[in-house]
Parts: C-alpha cells; sequence; structure tokens
C-alpha cells in the first residue's frame, strides 16, 4: 500500500511495496504476451518501476532484468552501486554490480538465458543491446512500448495525486499568464514567461513551452520565435513539464484584444469538440470512441481536414506516453488512466485554435485534471 506522506506540501510517498507491485505486474505482462521477460535501461521506465534515477546514461551498463517467476535484478556498475542501493525501489530486488574488469554483457546473459523474447526500453542503447544479441544470437527483441504498450498507462492513488498537482500547478501557471501583457512583445517572451511560472509552482522541469501567435498559430507544434504579438493575434499556448516527477500539458486559447466573430466561432467549436472527447471518457469505451467524438464536431462544421492530429496522448512520468486517442486505437479505457484531449483546428497562415486537458478515467466516467475556464480570453 502507498502510504501518505508527513511533510506538507510533498506528494504521497512510493514505497518499496509500489515498486514490487509494478515489477511483478511488468513481468506478468512480458509472460502473459508470450515474451521472456522486460529489460530497462535507465529512462523513465525504469524510475516507475524501481525508483532509481541514474545521474546520467553512460557507456557503462545499467540494466533491470524482469521475468515470470524470477526475482527482479539490477545490473548496474560498482561505481554506481550506491546510489542504487538507496533508490526507493532497491530493497525489493537484487543489486548485481560489476568493476570494468568484468563482462556486463555475460553477467547479463546468464539472467536472460539462451533464447526468448524480450521486451526492450525504448531508449535503451543499441551498444547495449546489440552486445547482448552477440553473445545470445537465439534471443530477440521488441520495443517496449509496442510489445507492452499499456504498462505504465493505469495509475495508482499516488500517481493519480502527483499528476493532479502537476495539473494545478499548470493552471496557476495560464492564470497568472492572462495577467502579462502580450501586445508588443516576442513569442520567446511569453514562453520564458511560462518557463518561469512552471517553476515557481513546483515544476523541475519544463518540456515546452509552445506560444503560437497569429499564423504560427496554425502549426501544433510551433517553436516560440521573435514574431512580435500584435494586437487582433489569436495566440495558441501549449505548455508542461514535470512536477513530482509526474508530467502537466495544458493547452488554451487567447486573443489580444476583441476577436472577430469568426475566431470567436472557430474558437467556439473547438471548445464544443473538446467538451464532447471529455463526454466519451468512460470506462470500456475504446481510446479511438475519444478521438470520433471530438473529431465529428469539428468534421460536421465542415473544418475536419484542419484537425490534422489525434485527439490525445497518455501522461505519465513522460508527457507523451501510451495510450492514443487516435482512430484505429481499440484499448479500453480503464479506470486510472490518463490522458489529454486536445481537439484543435488550424488555418494556414491565418491562426489556429487548441483547447487541452488532462483527463483521468473514473469509475462512471472521467475528471478532468485541469479546470481552467475554456472560454476565450481576452488579453492585453
Amino acid at each position: 500500500m502507498t502510504s501518505p506522506s508527513t511533510i506538507p506540501g510533498q506528494p504521497l510517498t512510493f514505497t518499496a511495496d509500489d515498486y514490487r507491485a509494478r515489477m511483478a505486474r511488468a513481468a506478468e505482462a512480458a509472460d502473459a504476451a508470450g515474451l521472456a521477460g522486460v529489460l530497462v535501461a535507465p529512462g523513465p521506465d525504469l524510475v516507475h518501476l524501481t525508483g532509481y534515477r541514474p545521474t546520467a546514461a553512460t557507456e557503462r551498463l545499467t540494466l533491470l532484468v524482469l521475468r515470470a517467476g524470477h526475482d527482479p535484478v539490477l545490473v548496474v556498475p560498482a561505481l554506481e552501486a550506491a546510489d542504487a542501493a538507496h533508490a526507493a525501489g532497491a530493497s525489493v530486488l537484487t543489486l548485481r554490480d560489476w568493476t570494468d574488469a568484468v563482462d556486463p554483457y555475460a553477467l547479463s546473459a546468464r539472467l536472460l538465458g539462451p533464447n526468448g523474447r524480450f521486451a526492450v526500453s525504448d531508449n535503451t542503447w543499441a551498444l547495449h543491446l546489440l552486445a547482448l544479441q552477440h553473445l545470445l544470437p537465439s534471443t530477440s527483441y521488441a520495443s517496449l512500448t509496442s510489445a507492452l504498450p499499456m504498462l505504465r498507462a493505469v495509475k495508482d492513488a499516488a500517481e493519480l495525486e502527483r499528476l493532479a498537482a502537476a495539473g494545478a500547478a499548470a493552471d496557476a501557471t495560464y492564470e497568472r499568464i492572462l495577467k502579462v501583457r502580450f501586445s508588443g512583445r516576442r513569442e520567446t517572451d511569453v514562453a520564458a514567461d511560462l518557463a518561469s511560472l512552471l517553476r515557481e509552482h513546483g515544476h523541475e522541469q519544463v518540456d515546452f513551452t509552445v506560444v503560437g501567435s497569429g499564423p504560427n498559430g496554425a502549426n501544433p507544434h510551433h517553436e516560440a520565435g521573435a514574431r512580435v504579438i500584435e494586437r487582433g493575434d489569436m495566440v495558441v499556448l501549449d505548455f508542461g513539464g514535470l512536477k513530482h516527477g509526474y508530467g502537466s500539458d495544458t493547452s488554451r486559447t487567447v486573443h489580444v484584444g476583441e476577436p472577430t466573430a469568426e475566431e470567436q466561432s472557430v474558437h467556439d467549436l473547438v471548445r464544443e469538440a473538446q467538451e464532447a472527447g471529455f463526454g466519451a471518457v468512460r470506462p470500456g469505451a475504446a481510446c479511438q470512441d475519444v478521438d470520433r467524438a471530438a473529431r465529428a464536431v469539428i468534421t460536421e462544421a465542415g473544418l475536419g481536414e484542419r484537425f490534422i492530429h489525434r485527439t490525445g496522448h497518455g501522461i505519465g512520468v513522460t508527457t507523451h506516453e501510451p495510450p492514443y486517442m487516435i482512430e484505429g486505437e481499440e484499448q479500453p479505457l480503464v479506470p486510472g488512466m490518463c490522458f489529454s484531449v486536445e481537439p484543435g483546428v488550424y488555418l494556414p497562415g491565418r491562426f489556429g485554435v487548441r483547447i487541452e486537458d488532462i483527463v483521468t478515467v473514473t469509475e462512471d466516467g472521467g475528471r478532468r485534471l485541469n479546470t481552467t475556464p475554456r472560454e476565450l480570453a481576452v488579453v492585453e
């Protein structure tokens, strides 16, 4: 069970039992999928499963080996073993440290066995994977995301608390940015304000601060640039990062001065589509149902070809992860899943509109983790 934090303002603490359960679920999921096990290198999956975050990924092999019916083992360089031993999940796994005089791949190969297919974390270095393949030519490998896409998808209570805290921090950032002057300033100036506010509200990492003004708003992933924001511009804001190790990601579209009737109409349309997407969230619905609901509203208005991306993506220890709200994804929604609902309309050379909330699936529907107004805000 997760134990409550005793420090005010801090999130629920992940315990060794939490990490034990996560590693066991991963091994069992691999076994159920016909895989021999899961291999995890430094990165978000290792943090999620063990609580261990090496200071840097290097050419020295660090590898978590999870196999059904076997105790979890973390192969780690001897000079980093002390840090690994202090990780929150270290007490429920076996540490196998190695010195530079030892072949870490031979050590790892003995843990894997001579054959079988393994899921491998997506950010594993080719250097390490190719060395294992050389020693174990009868083994094969698949990316963790493709083999076990739902591994991190369902969040427990402590994870949901952290995601809610990150969402609240992003909301507080949006409320503050509405008081900042937009006209006469560069997009990069507003983006810097967003980054500063996210950190002020507890984010240890800022992943993106999209500020797309006027025609730049028609590019969904526009990098904030030197364009000076003008009165009459629609401005797409999309920002997020990590707080307590869990992600935030929200989008709102504002207008500098009063909008035209057309601008207001397009914004109203996207708001309606976002509400329809949220309304489709319920246990047992398919991920694609969320996309279909939001997309139908925009398509019926004749702007379907201007909605050029999926409706949503999962979020957790990274700001983008499975599941994806897109046509063809039949994965059923399960309570505890968290993902964005973010339809948009993009009119090249003119403006764009996107509205995004992070949503979690509940026992009887969905709950927004972003609660700031979705109406078109007027800024100066």
